[in-house]
């Protein structure tokens, strides 16, 4: 358990410079591939039970757009470290520590994003459903 909240809420590295950096942000790159792939499979099994037309959603583009998704977000993660040697090279030591806040907002920026789409088909659903219920939509 430990390993984990050590993982969530780093500790930014002591001797800075840009492999050090480079380094940190890489070393928790599989977490955040972890934890957005599962939010992932979360959303897919969600979207799966709640949308009632199954064959649309899970047609073969879906194949192309989860992993289109998943190198965007790679990409933006990779835009963390980045954004960190940048200060680094701007303000040397007077630069920010800011490499755990970037990862933890990111990660649930990253995680929300993701959830997105499922909270989407809920409230469509949900609407859906209560319109029925007050026979105004049949």
């Amino acid at each position: 358990m430990s390993s984990l909240v050590e993982r969530l809420y780093p500790l930014p590295a002591t001797r800075r410079t840009p492999l050090s950096l480079l380094a940190w942000w890489e070393s928790r790159r599989l977490l955040y591939n972890q934890v957005v792939g599962a939010t992932g499979l979360v959303t897919l099994t969600g979207l799966f039970i709640a949308v009632p037309d199954r064959a649309d959603l899970f047609a073969p583009p879906l194949l192309g757009a989860v992993i289109v998704y998943g190198l965007a977000a790679n990409l933006c993660y990779t835009l963390g470290w980045v954004t960190e040697v940048a200060a680094w090279a701007l303000w040397g030591r007077e630069a920010p520590r800011m490499g755990p806040l970037l990862f933890r907002q990111g990660l649930i920026f990253a995680a929300g994003l993701t959830l997105l789409p499922l909270l989407v088909a809920l409230f469509v659903l949900t609407v859906r459903t209560l319109l029925v219920v007050l026979g105004l939509v049949f």
